[in-house]
């Protein structure tokens, strides 16, 4: 087996595992119940099948054009992935999408009772006030 054999096998398998994970989060976007339990489906597998996806092409082609071309790719989707179910998280707790039970730790409810009784006792303008301050009307 020549050293072309192996990186051709390597680039194979890691192009089917990155298939595979990324099947299995898609599978699991539309079969887990709730935001919460959606949010690990969008981003780990998704983001490990990425990069075994980004492998596979980085050995099949064997080039450093290629391989510069891979990594902003990379990159980019590490950093937004989790910012994205951060925004998506919390937008699934607003809305009461989740599973209360499912929760071994509920770090956000104190903040939004908070945030709620807030706003119930200024009438609304709490939020009104917090939206002047930050466009400055």
């Amino acid at each position: 087996m020549t050293l072309d054999d192996a990186l051709d096998l390597a680039a194979a398998v890691c192009l089917l595992l990155g298939a595979f994970l990324t099947l299995a989060a898609g599978i699991g976007l539309l079969r887990f119940p709730d935001a919460l339990s959606r949010l690990h489906a969008a981003t780990k597998p998704q983001i490990l099948g990425l990069l075994f996806v980004v492998t596979a092409v980085a050995l099949d082609s064997r080039s450093w054009t290629t391989l510069l071309a891979l990594i902003p790719v990379l990159l980019f989707q590490m950093f937004t992935a989790p910012i994205s179910a951060h925004m998506v998280g919390r937008a699934g707790y607003r809305t009461s999408n989740f599973k209360p039970g499912t929760l071994l730790v509920d770090e956000l409810e104190e903040a939004v009772d908070r945030a709620s009784e807030d706003e119930k006792a200024e009438g609304g303008l709490a939020v009104k006030k917090s939206v002047r301050k930050k466009t400055g009307k």
